[in-house]
């Protein structure tokens, strides 16, 4: 798409950020920048009514369905035809399971053009974790192992105990007395990272990464049609062994589909290899 009608398609639009946890802080300056757009962020828009991290109101959807889910509803509440929002999941990593990662979805939608567009973004730069302590020494040990007091933490009474619970912890005196408070009612506290964005700048930058991503699959247009979006759908597996040549699980080709018109274009070697090594061949190395 000419760089003009591109800008002329979002240039000057409005977009709502929905977020109630002031990831507006890195959303909006590269959107600004990338895209031309004028942010704003909803007042008292309560995102937390479709899930939080603390478990009180459940997620009852997957995270591609919540942060649509955020989208839209913000669009109507607020009168306006195009939105952003991000959705953000922690627990062992899919590929290294005794490693923690955040599992970061960013979704926009223009109403005005019918677009809607996702990015992700997987990373093991989490401070994600939660532990029951019982004295002041496994408090610091666990503080300072989750980046604190940079990183808030929460406490509460016990891991799936949602009555009574302190969240957006970000200093040792508000931690102590917290913890203290705690233990001396129930002998045992569960103390957890904060995983709200405004809590947590590893996530921050996560939330970063997902959403440049997602800033250059919308600048990237269909060759046939020219439709904003043009990414990748599709890792086709199946890089020959350079030693016996049989199709590995590694990635061969990378398959891009326009939303609109379905052309497809396929990318072969997208990582510049034209073989894999022996070490990752089910027939080699079983």
């Amino acid at each position: 798409m000419p760089k003009s009608k591109f800008q002329k398609m979002f240039k000057g639009r409005k977009l709502l950020i929905a977020t109630k946890h002031q990831k507006e802080k890195v959303i909006a300056p590269l959107l600004q920048k990338g895209l031309g757009v004028e942010c704003i962020v909803p007042e008292n828009f309560d995102t937390d009514i479709l899930g939080t991290f603390t478990g009180e109101v459940e997620r009852k959807d997957d995270p591609v369905t919540t942060a649509r889910n955020k989208c839209l509803l913000a669009m109507q509440l607020y009168d306006c035809d195009m939105a952003i929002a991000s959705e953000g999941s922690f627990g062992p990593h899919p590929a290294m399971f005794f490693v923690y990662a955040d599992d970061e979805i960013i979704l926009f939608i223009d109403k005005k053009n019918d677009l809607e567009i996702i990015a992700r973004e997987l990373s093991t730069d989490t401070n994600f974790n939660g532990e029951e302590i019982k004295t002041e020494k496994q408090l610091k040990d666990f503080a300072k192992r989750a980046k604190f007091p940079s990183h808030g933490l929460i406490v509460r009474k016990a891991k799936e105990d949602f009555t009574e619970i302190i969240k957006g912890i970000t200093n040792w005196e508000q931690l102590s007395t917290t913890f203290n408070q705690f233990l001396k009612k129930y002998r045992v506290v569960y103390v957890e990272t904060d995983m709200r964005a405004m809590y947590n700048p590893s996530r921050m930058l996560v939330i970063e990464k997902a959403l440049q991503k997602l800033i250059d699959k919308i600048k990237s247009c269909c060759p046939q049609c020219s439709t904003p979006g043009f990414g990748i759908t599709e890792a086709k597996p199946g890089l020959p062994c350079n030693l016996c040549g049989s199709p590995t699980r590694s990635t061969l080709s990378y398959i891009y589909t326009c939303q609109k018109c379905s052309f497809l274009k396929e990318e072969m070697y997208p990582h510049k290899n034209i073989t894999e090594d022996p070490t990752y061949c089910d027939y080699c190395n079983p």
